[in-house]
């Protein structure tokens, strides 16, 4: 947004944190609800990792080029966060389907769609997952993710095919049937 480009030259040139506060204000719920859906519903853990990033994209606003939006950029500091925490931890970014499985089982048969949408999401590779939320969520054109996440567009377009077509037959196999 072009008003994000005067915030952001306020931050930089005067270093001023009432233009910060309004980028953090006009992203902190995408942000948070980007990590939600990539960490499987963990709120915690979101809210944690939105204010690593802010505090990131603070440190490191110096860095921002105007060669995209700054929503671009943010994304991509919110992208690297979550890599990071996940490789610091040695955790797997992946979680198969047997341990969704357990998951449902332990938490009974909720029909709350979000709920259901969580845990489909948890049925995606994380690169497809982070393509989707992107993509149908966050409202970010197939250009932009691939700016984000530093990969070939034509990969972007095929991890949101496989996306696609995995959570569609996810709901078609519940009580959804779409």
């Amino acid at each position: 947004m072009k008003n994000d480009t005067l915030l952001v030259s306020k931050v930089i040139l005067l270093g001023d944190r009432k233009a910060f506060n309004r980028l953090v204000e006009a992203y902190q719920s995408p942000v948070r609800r980007f990590f939600f859906h990539l960490t499987g519903g963990d709120e915690e853990l979101s809210k944690d990792l939105a204010q690593d990033t802010f505090i990131k994209a603070w440190l490191h606003i110096g860095s921002f080029r105007s060669i995209s939006t700054f929503s671009t950029w943010l994304y991509r500091v919110a992208y690297n966060t979550f890599y990071d925490y996940v490789r610091s931890r040695n955790l797997p970014a992946e979680v198969d389907i047997e341990t969704l499985g357990n998951i449902h089982a332990a938490e009974g048969k909720d029909k709350d769609f979000g709920i259901d949408l969580t845990r489909a999401l948890l049925l995606l590779r994380t690169d497809e997952r982070t393509v989707v939320l992107l993509f149908y969520m966050e409202d970010k054109s197939v250009e932009t993710i691939a700016g984000i996440m530093n990969i070939p567009l034509g990969t972007i377009k095929s991890h949101l095919s496989r996306g696609k077509k995995k959570l569609t037959e996810y709901f078609k196999s519940t009580e959804y049937n779409i």
